[in-house]
């Protein structure tokens, strides 16, 4: 399964913050944006990722990230000379698609959802299709509306309505079978010339073979992409990680995994050991070469 992170676009609604700065590198209260897309897409079981943005900001993503080995991932990097719609990632990154499945995440988006860890493992192990995440809002207006039958199944999505049907929206993440690619290459751009993801989910609903997974009421989904939503998710973030934890620790996400060993995993923390994240990622991992110890010696 291979991963794309869609970080480019000039970040207009976040105007002037975004001037000089990609909106996936400003912060959410501890940690850059672009660190939550990629670790959901992790705890997905996902290792290969494609991040792709501007000409511009592209330097500053690879100084981030990396090439990811440090983490037991491997990070690749491509260009989006300008906004083209979400459905241009698939054109970019057909190479790196090859024959896989792919799960495309955008990289304003936040997901906090218990459930969803394990219904991403489902959805890219066993992909014929594609996989929607739908999640209910106050104002479906600005997104791909779902439109349901009486027996629970999707049978339409409206991009950005006056009159929603439904409170339902279409959240930025999508699971694919490798044939998105052809899809994307078929579709005709809008008027804007961009590649419309809707178009490449109607697609799959005409050929039923799009499902949609509605994120439970305990699930948090947002939009970090506005003065609101960024505020939102820094709060939100906040307010979780002090009942003990962090959200969006690449380094426990890969520790837990198995991706990296505990001495690594020190090392990363202590790369920020003047932080309250980097302390953490240090804990941690002492934490478990104490139980490596421990198990040792029984």
């Amino acid at each position: 399964m291979k991963g794309i992170i869609l970080a480019g676009g000039t970040g207009t609604r976040l105007h002037p913050l975004t001037a000089t700065l990609s909106k996936q590198l400003l912060p959410v209260y501890d940690k850059p944006m672009i660190y939550y897309p990629l670790s959901t897409l992790m705890l997905g079981g996902v290792r290969d990722f494609l991040v792709i943005s501007t000409p511009t900001d592209l330097p500053m993503f690879r100084r981030v990230l990396g090439d990811g080995v440090e983490l037991g991932l491997h990070i690749s990097y491509a260009e989006q000379p300008q906004a083209a719609g979400i459905a241009d990632a698939f054109r970019l990154g057909a190479d790196f698609i090859g024959s896989d499945p792919v799960s495309l995440i955008l990289g304003d988006n936040i997901f906090h959802a218990p459930e969803l860890p394990d219904v991403l493992w489902r959805s890219l192990t066993d992909v014929d299709g594609c996989t929607l995440f739908g999640h209910t809002v106050s104002d479906p207006r600005p997104y791909g509306v779902v439109e349901k039958g009486a027996d629970g199944r999707v049978v339409g999505i409206e991009e950005k309505p006056s009159r929603p049907r439904s409170s339902e929206i279409v959240t930025g993440l999508y699971v694919y079978s490798h044939d998105v690619v052809e899809i994307a290459h078929q579709i005709t751009p809008s008027a804007r010339g961009e590649l419309e993801i809707t178009d490449v989910n109607r697609v799959y609903l005409e050929q039923g073979r799009a499902r949609l997974h509605s994120l439970g009421p305990g699930s948090t989904w947002l939009d970090a992409g506005t003065y609101d939503g960024l505020l939102s998710a820094a709060h939100f973030v906040r307010e979780r990680q002090s009942r003990g934890g962090r959200i969006a620790c690449l380094e426990e996400i890969s520790l837990r995994l198995g991706y990296i060993d505990a001495d690594a995993c020190h090392a990363l923390g202590r790369k920020h050991k003047n932080s309250e994240y980097g302390r953490y990622v240090m804990e941690i991992s002492s934490e478990r070469n104490r139980g490596r110890l421990e198990h040792v010696a029984e």
